[in-house]
């Protein structure tokens, strides 16, 4: 589980450079930076691939990192073994679920605290991304993710994530992308 956790960790920042090291020294997010956050990561599900997008990944991931006012601390167990899989969208999926997340908590502050709303939001996004995929290359199938997809489409992603984390992902186990909340939490405005 926890070699599992660290490459979750790695394939979140697979388009960072070099992130910063110790306590960030900027303040909390902008209305403006959560906008574009928001706004990029729902390019981002609607196609993962796209080139032109990189930089803006790139920006988003670091920002991500970098402030302390959202903490997306993702339930690794949500996807199993599908981790240390050679799928080759990995990364894509795995940041989505990140960048969906923290969009989720950015839209829905009154839920940001409630870990089986905001990972499903985090598969709902990666899911997307994932029937993006599939749309620009049709062979790039997961068993996992069909599986995960079918929850979605029968109403039963909350559920499964809500046994996953009761299960398996207390706040020990859940990873960070970052430190813990230092600020306060708001929404887009």
């Amino acid at each position: 589980m926890r070699k599992a956790v660290c490459l979750w960790l790695a394939i979140l920042s697979f388009s960072a450079l070099a992130l910063p090291q110790g306590e960030s020294t900027r303040g909390p997010s902008t209305p403006e930076e959560r906008k574009r956050f928001v706004a990029l990561t729902h390019k981002l599900e609607a196609d993962p691939l796209d080139k032109g997008l990189r930089a803006e990944r790139d920006w988003a991931t670091h920002w991500l990192v970098d402030i302390p006012d959202i903490n997306v601390n993702p339930c690794g167990d949500l996807l199993g073994e599908f981790m240390i899989t050679r799928y080759p969208y990995k990364a894509e999926i795995n940041g989505q679920i990140a960048f969906s997340m923290a969009a989720f908590m950015i839209e829905h502050p009154d839920k940001a605290h409630d870990q089986v709303a905001v990972n499903t939001a985090g598969l709902e996004g990666g899911l997307k991304a994932y029937r993006a995929i599939l749309r620009s290359d049709p062979v790039a199938q997961s068993r996992l993710l069909e599986a995960l997809s079918d929850m979605e489409t029968r109403g039963k992603l909350p559920e499964y994530v809500r046994e996953v984390i009761r299960k398996g992902c207390n706040d020990e186990e859940q990873t960070s992308a970052h430190r813990p909340v230092t600020g306060s939490r708001s929404g887009s405005e």
